[in-house]
């Protein structure tokens, strides 16, 4: 997921509000979320979810319940998403 940080002057803020995301969906959805690229651009912050389960349905549901979630707290602008299933055994 790629979010537009708006109004953001430094990597301090940046880190605040990647923190702040990172922390309340992880703590909601008991899921592994992380700042995965874009570390140095202060207006900008791709960050991963990892979701495992038997059933691609519900996952794809969990992600997208996650996605509206981050939306919803109105510190970034989401402007790209990304899912990707990997069945098990490969």
């Amino acid at each position: 997921m790629v979010f537009r940080l708006h109004g953001n002057q430094s990597l301090k803020d940046k880190r605040s509000v990647v923190k702040s995301l990172v922390e309340k969906s992880r703590h909601r959805f008991n899921v592994s979320v992380a700042e995965v690229a874009d570390q140095d651009l202060h207006q900008k912050a791709t960050i991963g979810i990892a979701v495992i389960g038997s059933d691609g349905r519900v996952i794809n549901s969990v992600l997208d319940r996650i996605m509206a979630f981050m939306e919803s707290l109105g510190l970034a602008e989401l402007v790209a998403q990304e899912i990707e299933l990997i069945p098990l055994g490969e």
